[in-house]
């Protein structure tokens, strides 16, 4: 295996290596988008109530929290490459079972088994890429991979619009955009990072030691989640047409893609914790302000790009953190539990966000999402002050 220790800041290998990982990855953000709406669409065609879509769509949550915690001890044996093909292998093969057993009780553990092995090839790949990183670059990698990475998730559910949501084409599409992962890991065979047998922690180690890192992956799928599905609601209560109220995610989505960046080039010039510090403080005071756009939708719309841009960069510097902490099977071990938290975020969020809203119509919504700010701003203020001298 080439070492990427002795490779210049970005030369080849680093590039090429860095490039693997973040077009893997990105291939399987096209494929998950995909088949989220899909699944839903085929559900509801089958006449299941919504409470059902949801119960199955839940799965994918659950399939990460119990399965992850695994994943570096299992790369570090099987290893990383041969671990990332096997899951692709998977994810595709539980892909085209959706369509092939037309049955909703076998899509329980199809989804289990779909998700899992997503959520391998999430943390592996994150892994990488944190790992090849020049170090006073890690802010700006991760910055173009969350960018690359929201452009994929966009694509996805493009694509039904020309595909369709019923027959095996959209089926057949994802599952070969899943496996298209594997050419990018091809071209770089030998550059794969190894994860040492030994230098791990326990999940709560992690938490423990790097709270601001880890936290931030609670707080950012808590807000991603709950805030994403409940803002066309709060667009609704606001006095606006399904189409405004269902175009305010798309001008929050756009924020979290040109912010990443930037962001992560700040990153590298100052302390990781003081952006996550200003992330923060500036989600929370983003949060609060979207009711003074009640009565003005371009105010709101403005409000959402700012917040959304921030509050997607909880995520990529929080990573980055990661990267500057931890190393070896440390740093693959802390990245299985950054996506623990993650997914434990997207199970919390929203009934959180969906009940402030219900008990206090309709800016419970902003409010709940700017407690959840706040609570992660507390954390991050506190670790900061415990750690000045």
């Amino acid at each position: 295996m080439t070492s990427l220790t002795t490779d210049s800041e970005f030369g080849p290998a680093r590039l090429a290596a860095i490039a693997a990982a973040i077009a893997c990855v990105a291939v399987v953000g096209i494929g998950l988008s995909l088949s989220i709406p899909l699944l839903s669409l085929e559900m509801e065609r089958m006449g299941l109530s919504n409470t059902w879509i949801g119960v199955n769509t839940a799965i994918a949550g659950v399939a990460s929290i119990v399965i992850l915690p695994f994943v570096p001890r299992v790369a570090a044996r099987l290893g990383v490459m041969p671990l990332l093909l096997g899951a692709i292998a998977v994810a595709a093969l539980a892909l085209v079972g959706f369509r092939a057993v037309y049955d909703f009780a076998w899509w329980f553990p199809l989804r289990f088994v779909f998700s899992a092995a997503l959520g391998v090839l999430f943390v592996l790949s994150e892994f990488w890429i944190n790992q090849a990183a020049p170090p006073a670059r890690r802010g700006l990698v991760m910055g173009v991979y969350a960018t690359v990475l929201a452009l994929g998730f966009a694509i996805g559910p493009g694509l039904l619009r020309i595909l369709g949501t019923s027959g095996w084409a959209p089926y057949l599409a994802g599952a070969a955009l899943v496996c298209a992962g594997t050419l990018p890991l091809m071209m770089a065979r030998g550059l794969s990072p190894e994860i040492p047998h030994k230098g791990g922690r326990g999940f709560l180690g992690y938490l423990r030691v790097a709270p601001s890192a880890t936290l931030a992956a609670l707080v950012y799928g808590a807000v991603e989640t709950g805030g994403f599905a409940i803002l066309p609601i709060y667009g609704l209560r606001l006095g606006l047409t399904a189409e405004q109220a269902a175009g305010l995610v798309s001008v929050a989505a756009l924020g979290n893609v040109l912010f990443q960046i930037p962001v992560g080039l700040l990153a590298d010039r100052i302390d990781k914790r003081r952006v996550l510090l200003a992330a923060a403080f500036l989600g929370a005071l983003g949060a609060a302000a979207l009711p003074l756009g009640e009565a003005d939708p371009r105010l709101l719309a403005v409000i959402l790009f700012a917040w959304g841009g921030i509050a997607g960069t909880l995520y990529t510097v929080g990573l980055a953190h990661l990267g500057a902490r931890f190393d070896g099977a440390a740093l693959a071990g802390a990245n299985a539990a950054f996506l623990v938290l993650y997914n434990i975020g997207l199970v919390l969020g929203p009934p959180l966000v969906g009940g402030g809203m219900d008990l206090a119509s309709p800016h419970g919504f902003a409010w709940t999402l700017a407690l959840l700010f706040v609570a992660y701003l507390a954390v991050v203020g506190g670790r900061m002050i415990r750690a000045a001298p």
